[in-house]
C-alpha cells in the first residue's frame, strides 16, 4: 500500500485529525513536491512519541528554535519512508541507539504551523508541516545526549507533566494531550 492509501485508510482519532487528514490529502493532490523543503508552503515531516516500556514517560528535547520542550522529529527531505525519518531524527536528536517500533503505521497525523525563523544564518518563511507521528519505545537506561545545533536538553518527562513542560500552548492542548490520550486508551 502506498503512502497516500495509508492516509486514506487512517481512522482519525478526533476532529483535528479528520480535518487535517482531508487537508493533507488535498495538498498531496495540489502540490507537486510535498516530500521536500523545496515546497515552501507545506512539506512532510515525521515525529516520534518516544515512550518508556511502562508508557509512563515521554522522551523530550528542548528545541532551540521554539525555546520549548518538545517531541523529536524532522523533515522528510525527499524520503518517503516517514517511519525511518522519525526513527533517524529520534536517534540524532537524543543520542539513543536502540529504538523499538511499537507499530509501523503512523500513530497520529497533524498539520503544524511553523513561524518564520532563522536557521543556519538564513531566514525561513512561515509554512506548514504535514506531520506524521510514530509511537516508538526507548529503554530509560539509554544514554542521552543533546544535538547542539538543534536542542539544548534531552530528558524523560512523566506523561502527566508533558503539558506543563512545553511553552507551546496549542501543541500542549491539541497535540501532546491527544497523543497521551491515545497512548493510554
Amino acid at each position: 500500500m502506498n503512502f497516500k492509501q495509508q492516509i486514506q485508510n487512517y481512522k482519525p482519532f478526533n476532529e483535528q485529525e479528520a480535518k487535517d487528514k482531508q487537508t493533507i490529502l488535498n495538498y498531496i493532490d495540489t502540490f507537486d513536491d510535498v516530500l521536500t523543503r523545496n515546497n515552501e508552503c507545506c512539506h512532510f515531516t515525521a515525529s516520534s512519541w518516544a515512550v518508556n516500556r511502562e508508557r509512563t514517560k515521554v522522551l523530550m528535547i528542548y528545541h532551540n528554535i521554539y525555546q520549548s520542550w518538545a517531541w523529536s522529529g524532522g523533515h522528510a527531505d525527499g524520503e518517503s519512508d516517514l517511519l525511518n525519518v522519525a526513527v533517524r531524527e529520534l536517534k540524532e536528536e537524543t543520542g539513543v541507539e536502540n529504538v523499538k517500533i511499537v507499530k509501523p503505521a503512523f500513530f497520529s497525523l497533524e498539520i503544524l504551523t511553523v513561524d518564520g525563523h532563522v536557521k543556519k544564518g538564513k531566514y525561513v518563511s512561515s509554512h506548514l508541516h504535514l506531520n506524521f507521528t510514530y509511537l516508538l519505545e526507548v529503554a530509560e537506561n539509554e544514554v542521552l545526549r543533546i544535538k547542539e545545533d538543534e536542542n539544548s536538553g534531552v530528558k524523560w518527562v512523566k506523561i502527566e507533566e508533558v503539558e506543563k513542560m512545553s511553552e507551546e500552548k496549542w501543541m500542549c492542548e491539541r497535540i501532546y494531550r491527544k497523543l497521551n490520550e491515545k497512548l493510554l486508551k
